[in-house]
């Protein structure tokens, strides 16, 4: 299995109570992920985040329709979070968030480890599709998460 490492890193312009409490709220997902997804959150409201909680989603990607769910496995307010893919595209999803105070306000470190399903195949689809879909993903998110922690929406 090929496993592949996305990381990304983004300042904050804001404290880390307030950056971590922008991410423990699950309805912030759905204005954070590019139109293009179509996502949705299925888990009725309100979330309440901790480690085991499970969140259902359902999003398009290039016209397929996707069911996903992943479960919280750590939870360590106001510096990181993780989730993992119980269910969905991914052979392995791993998705680790962390927060700390910095000069300006809070560093904000994303590293995805990720695996594709299906052996060369994946590895073609990760060439020529799927790495350039996750930087625009994570591109999106990247602006959105500034602008509305900003209060623009």
């Amino acid at each position: 299995m090929m496993v592949y490492t996305l990381q990304r890193e983004q300042v904050l312009r804001h404290p880390i109570e307030r950056a971590f409490a922008f991410f423990a709220d699950a309805a912030n997902l759905e204005a954070i992920t590019p139109p293009w997804l179509r996502f949705q959150i299925l888990t009725p409201p309100p979330i309440m985040m901790g480690p085991g909680t499970l969140i259902e989603y359902r999003l398009r990607w290039h016209g397929m329709p996707i069911h996903w769910v992943t479960r919280i496995d750590r939870w360590e307010p106001p510096i990181r979070f993780s989730d993992v893919q119980l269910r969905g595209p991914y052979r392995l999803w791993e998705h680790l968030h962390t927060f700390e105070p910095c000069d300006g306000g809070t560093r904000m470190c994303d590293v995805v480890r990720y695996a594709l399903p299906f052996g060369p195949l994946g590895r073609l689809a990760h060439r020529m599709i799927v790495q350039s879909d996750l930087d625009a993903i994570f591109d999106y998110r990247a602006a959105r998460v500034e602008e509305m922690l900003q209060g623009t929406r």
